[in-house]
């Protein structure tokens, strides 16, 4: 695995727009939380968790002096339901391209325009996917996707994302219990992937942060921690901290999508097996080096308001706040010698939380 980089493409839209569809018709290796095998998510029919799945392809040609040959495209299928939004942030702070979901027959729907607001403050660049414009009658169908990319440029014309290559696709043409066919569109949005991946700052001399968002045990093995490395890097008998439980564990073996590797670094998607620990303990949460993330009351924070949100932000005032798959209550305290109204918008803050 030495000479493939890791690429992380969030996979994001509305609800039962055909996200976890797409993920697997790009596919070629499923992780163990991958296409909704969370036994609630068939019973529901929709995602309900982080699904990660992955493909490989050649590096591209603008990439060749990267010093690797093979790219490893890690797709994050996020979850779309409203009430699942700390989920969706969990998985869109790991990535380094979004790839947004539209269901061609609804256009922007609620979640859609949630997902671009947490795109804006995430990644850089992004995809539009119009899924499932095999259910657009023949006829029109040239027509109809013509009117929905104009109508999608007009509505990210004042984002960061305005220009962004919109690729129609039917990930699974007929609608899940359709018997399997060929997916259309899938192979021209893999070229365009190609195209807009870059070379993500991946350094390996900070302390290494691991978010982990499942946890499971292996007979025999030991218990496998699955995430996405957020800084530094670690290597096979090295000894990581889970500081939530003030606990250190030796690595025993490390995976990337079910093969062995000895080290992994930022960026990378991994398991991390240890022994002797209940994974009952660890739903989701951080791993790290010993004593890289010491427990904190208050932080002092740069603070940027978003465009969308339009009710005053004061001191003393409530807020979640989410770093990784953890989340908490805290409250905003704000000393920037800006005026008021600046300080609404981008300012310091002390922000106490509430553990």
């Amino acid at each position: 695995m030495a000479n493939v980089l890791n690429f992380n493409v969030g996979v994001l839209g509305h609800i039962d727009s055909g996200k976890t569809s797409l993920a697997k018709a790009l596919s070629q290796t499923a992780a163990t939380a991958s296409f909704d095998k969370n036994p609630q998510s068939k019973e529901r029919g929709i995602t309900l968790d982080l699904g990660f799945s992955s493909f490989l392809t050649d590096i591209p040609e603008h990439m060749k002096d990267s010093k690797h040959d093979r790219l490893q495209f890690t797709l994050v299928d996020c979850p779309g339901h409203a009430s699942l939004i700390r989920t969706i942030i969990g998985g869109a702070q790991i990535i380094d391209l979004m790839m947004l979901v539209v269901d061609v027959t609804k256009g922007v729907q609620t979640q859609t325009a949630e997902c671009l607001v947490i795109g804006e403050i995430t990644c850089q660049k992004m995809v539009v996917v119009l899924n499932k414009v095999d259910l657009l009658p023949p006829e029109k169908k040239k027509q109809q996707i013509e009117k929905m990319t104009k109508r999608m440029l007009k509505t990210l014309e004042n984002t960061r994302f305005a220009d962004s290559l919109i690729i129609p696709v039917a990930a699974k043409p007929g609608g899940p219990e359709a018997p399997e066919a060929e997916a259309e569109g899938v192979t021209s949005l893999v070229e365009e992937l190609k195209r807009q991946a870059y070379l993500p700052k991946r350094d390996t001399n900070g302390p290494f942060i691991y978010a982990v968002d499942h946890c499971f045990s292996i007979r025999g093995q030991g218990t496998v921690m699955t995430g996405t490395v957020l800084s530094g890097s670690i290597d096979v008998n090295d000894n990581i901290e889970i500081p939530a439980l003030k606990m250190t564990k030796k690595v025993k073996s490390i995976q990337m999508f079910r093969k062995p590797v000895n080290t992994v670094m930022q960026g990378d998607r991994a398991g991390i097996c240890v022994t002797q620990f209940d994974p009952k303990q660890l739903e989701r949460g951080m791993v790290c080096y010993p004593g890289a993330l010491p427990t904190i009351l208050a932080g002092i924070i740069d603070v940027k308001k978003i465009g969308y949100y339009k009710a005053t932000i004061s001191t003393k005032a409530k807020f979640h706040i989410t770093t990784g798959h953890a989340t908490v209550m805290g409250r905003v305290s704000f000393f920037s010698p800006h005026s008021e109204k600046e300080c609404t918008e981008i300012g310091r803050a002390s922000c106490r939380e509430r553990v």
